[in-house]
């Protein structure tokens, strides 16, 4: 019988806090405990003593952008009121949110460990890429009417618009261009749309 894991103490949360306001302004390609302790207020003994190692920490940081990720797909299918909004709609939504300037530390985080999991599947970040992907592709199939989302074209359409809105998002941290970005996910919704009103399946 598998046995949950201890919660964290107050001072692991407080410090996996901190430590994640910290890589949220300085990424994980060039993170150092001695830096990232003194910034938070700690020393990179008392991390290697709650975290394990510097992969732990970069595990738990993770899962803690994760959450925030989590809590987002809650809200955006909360503002549905359990009811499918369809995929424009949705894809309009996300792209509103993932378009705020002040969400652009947690994106580049997001896409800097995405990227980490594909290129060094077995470091700590593996799996996070396929994790993120099913996350964003669950959020969009429950947008979808119960007809599409079971099909094969529905699947296909979810697919499209979660490519649609990571490539876009990739070209808007590059070059910081809302404007043209949004010009071609707001093309890609009013497909979207026309499809939906077509009755097409």
């Amino acid at each position: 019988m598998n046995q949950e894991p201890p919660a964290p103490s107050a001072r692991e949360t407080e410090l996996l806090e901190a430590a994640y306001r910290y890589v949220l302004t300085h990424g994980l390609a060039n993170l150092s405990l001695r830096p990232l302790a003194a910034a938070i207020g700690s020393s990179p003994r008392v991390l290697l003593f709650l975290f394990g190692n510097k992969e732990g920490l970069v595990r738990a940081l993770l899962a803690r952008a994760r959450g925030d990720e989590l809590a987002i797909l809650d809200r955006l299918r909360a503002a549905s009121d359990g009811a499918p909004i369809g995929l424009a709609m949705a894809t309009e939504q996300i792209w509103s949110w993932l378009s705020m300037p002040e969400h652009r530390p947690l994106l580049t985080l997001w896409t800097e460990a995405y990227v980490r999991s594909l290129v060094d599947p077995d470091g700590p970040w593996a799996g996070f890429a396929r994790s993120t992907v099913e996350d964003w592709l669950s959020v969009l199939a429950a947008a979808q009417p119960p007809g599409e989302r079971e099909s094969a074209t529905g699947v296909e359409r979810r697919t499209l618009a979660l490519a649609v809105l990571r490539g876009a998002l990739l070209d808007l941290l590059a070059t910081g261009d809302t404007d043209r970005t949004g010009a071609a996910v707001r093309n890609q919704v009013g497909m979207l749309a026309d499809t939906e009103q077509s009755g097409v399946r």
